[in-house]
């Protein structure tokens, strides 16, 4: 039996929340090439923008009366140009020692005060200097908002379209920050994510049980379907010498590919996995929207003969109508059925449009509603031809998982060659995350099957 946890003080969970949030966050910016830190966005109506909104317009109202004073009041503006100039310096390199002392130099608030205070300051010229120094610092994307602020000629409004531009630059400057470390942070986030996956092991023992549940489960299919391999005369003892052979790679492997089928409702997700459940579940959307293609692809091609099958762009427009059609298939309001008709009134037109640019024969009545009704006989979840795209996807995936570490990646079986591109994306995708999971759990995952194999 597990032992019970021991009792844990809010000092201790609060500094774990840390971990498990930075883990997280090392985790996201190694799995997703595409990781990008973006603004903050405030829900239209939420209290939180009302009330922002109402200070910003309480603050530049403020600006906007002092400016308008005779004389002009600057104390507003100076405590702006003071941020712009931390904003500036805080986007030069160690070796950007001439813009740092430019910077510096003309925007001196000391010395501005002093022309504030005698009447001889000229906030526009300051205003100009600064924004040919975005100019200077920004990214090349920003050019174009560089290019508008010219083009502003109010200076309240301007103060807020720099600080809008200086926002966006900000995020630059931390997004390029995110894509230098991630080589480096690649080496190192297996390790750190496995030693604060650990601190939260040795405060919660029993978090590995829906893990240990997932691994057994994939020894078992993995020993049935060895079992029903085997020749009809083996004995008991044959039997089980096939079960036992099993390696830890081929049961992880099994192990993923149950993922990919997973209910996700009813059924916990293994611990270390947490991180990467949307993921996975975004995999396993992908895959069955993917399969539903496939098969009316194949549906269609096998209705139409072997004439369709070599004609340049008729299958990327039958995938085109089918992914705009199924675009909403995992949302409680989709209707299968209804869809399904409609790829099948789609897909007959697109066919006989193509006959007849080509010269052939178009589909009779009869044949369009016999295509039609194989399309619609895809929802019946033991349709044979779905199925049979369904193995044929799994074995695929389990194939480029076995084969993920060779050079040459597995043949697509027959059938899948019109949505071999799509197949292919996602398999990347997926052998990508299952690998880097493989990395850092590896030690958890061997000393658990260690415990299963040997029982088996």
């Amino acid at each position: 039996a597990a032992s019970p946890p021991r009792p844990v003080s809010i000092e201790e969970l609060v500094e774990t929340a840390k971990g498990v949030t930075n883990m997280a966050l090392a985790h996201e910016i190694v799995v997703n090439g595409d990781f990008q830190i973006k603004p903050a966005e405030l829900p239209e109506h939420s209290l939180e923008k009302k009330v922002r909104d109402i200070v910003h317009k309480a603050f530049w109202d403020c600006l906007e009366a002092q400016l308008k004073e005779d004389p002009p009041t600057y104390d507003h503006a100076i405590k702006l140009l003071g941020e712009i100039k931390e904003n500036l310096l805080s986007f030069l390199l160690p070796g950007h020692t001439r813009l740092r002392s430019q910077i510096t130099e003309v925007l001196d608030l000391d010395l501005i005060k002093q022309e504030a205070e005698n009447g001889a300051l000229d906030i526009s010229k300051l205003v100009e200097f600064v924004i040919g120094m975005m100019g200077a610092l920004c990214a090349p994307a920003r050019d174009e908002e560089i290019k508008k602020l010219k083009d502003i000629h109010e200076i309240v409004p301007l103060f807020r379209a720099i600080f809008s531009v200086l926002d966006l630059m900000k995020m630059d400057m931390a997004n390029f920050a995110v894509s230098s470390i991630r080589p480096k942070l690649m080496q190192q986030s297996a390790e750190y994510e496995r030693k604060k996956f650990q601190e939260f092991l040795e405060k919660q023992p029993n978090s590995l049980d829906f893990v240990t549940r997932w691994l057994q489960e994939a020894a078992d299919d993995l020993a049935k379907l060895r079992c029903k391999m085997l020749p009809p005369h083996c004995s008991e003892d044959g039997a089980t010498g096939g079960a036992s052979a099993l390696c830890s790679t081929a049961v992880q492997n099994q192990a993923y590919l149950k993922l990919l089928k997973w209910d996700h409702v009813n059924r916990p997700f293994p611990e270390t996995l947490l991180m990467d459940q949307t993921r996975f579940q975004e995999i396993q959307l992908e895959l069955e929207q993917l399969l539903l293609t496939g098969t009316v692809l194949l549906v269609t091609f096998s209705a139409a003969g072997s004439v369709l099958v070599d004609m340049p762009g008729f299958a990327e427009k039958i995938k085109t109508v089918v992914k705009v059609l199924l675009a909403g298939m995992h949302l409680p309001s989709f209707n299968l059925q209804e869809s399904l008709a409609t790829i099948g009134e789609k897909v007959c037109a697109e066919v006989n449009s193509c006959l007849s640019q080509h010269g052939f024969t178009p589909f009779s009545a009869e044949r369009e509603t016999g295509l039609k009704g194989q399309i619609q006989a895809v929802a019946n979840p033991d349709n044979t031809i779905c199925k049979l795209i369904d193995s044929r996807i799994q074995k695929f995936l389990e194939n480029y998982l076995a084969s993920s570490h060779q050079k040459s990646l597995p043949a697509v079986p027959g059938g899948l060659g019109p949505i071999q591109r799509e197949l292919e994306e996602i398999a990347v995708k997926y052998v990508r995350l299952v690998n880097y999971n493989k990395m850092v759990f590896s030690p958890y995952y061997d000393a658990i099957l260690g415990k299963i194999l040997t029982k088996e």
